[in-house]
């Protein structure tokens, strides 16, 4: 069984990135989404394990302490952070773990480990980003220039990723995201173990 590769995707708000993730669980196995712990109270839909670990502020500052998250930020008044054991586990398992995560949390996985690949994913144009924050009807005004003012600031990050892939359709774009990963998880790096046995094997041949 192979192990899992750990990867991050991040995209400006409204870009359709949740979307895209939700495309490629549905149609690929071997995929799971990282799940966060915050500090935030839970809401009415959401469950403990399944959105967030839900944990106080005493329990998220002890985590911090023993470095029990990958990447931790304060978003809003409230800590989130991705916790390692349950990562690990499941890399373990051969899942390939999706650590949805801003450009902050992102660069902090990717210092820790530098072979973790950063994806970013960006609509056609800002001009479409407008259109899709508009087409929400969630949004006000303010909330609308603040987001693609955020997406000004994170434009000039995307060069720090690995790989970068356009949200035109977001089926497609979840096929893009598994050819991706399938060519990661072929790197001369990721199968020094199965390198080896043909090296034994060869050398028995001898």
């Amino acid at each position: 069984m192979r192990k899992g590769v750990r990867f991050i995707v991040s995209g400006f708000a409204g870009v359709g990135k949740g979307t895209v993730v939700k495309e490629l669980l549905k149609k690929h196995e071997g995929y799971i989404l990282s799940v966060s712990a915050t500090t935030r109270a839970p809401r009415d839909y959401e469950q403990d394990g399944r959105e967030y670990f839900f944990i106080s502020q005493e329990r998220f500052d002890e985590m911090v302490e023993e470095d029990a998250f990958l990447e931790y930020a304060r978003y809003t008044g409230q800590c989130y952070g991705t916790p390692k054991a349950f990562v690990d586990e499941q890399l373990s398992l051969g899942k390939n773990v999706i650590l949805e995560i801003e450009v902050q949390g992102a660069l902090q996985v990717k210092k820790r480990y530098p072979d973790t690949p950063l994806i970013f994913i960006v609509p056609p144009s800002i001009e479409e980003l407008r259109n899709r924050l508009i087409g929400r009807g969630t949004e006000t005004a303010e909330k609308i220039a603040k987001r693609l003012a955020r997406a000004k600031e994170e434009a000039e990050m995307i060069s720090l990723y690995d790989y970068v892939l356009v949200n035109d359709d977001a089926g497609e774009c979840a096929e893009r995201l598994h050819s991706l990963i399938e060519t990661v998880h072929a790197q001369v790096q990721r199968n020094g173990e199965m390198i080896r046995e043909l090296r034994r094997q060869a050398q028995e041949l001898l």
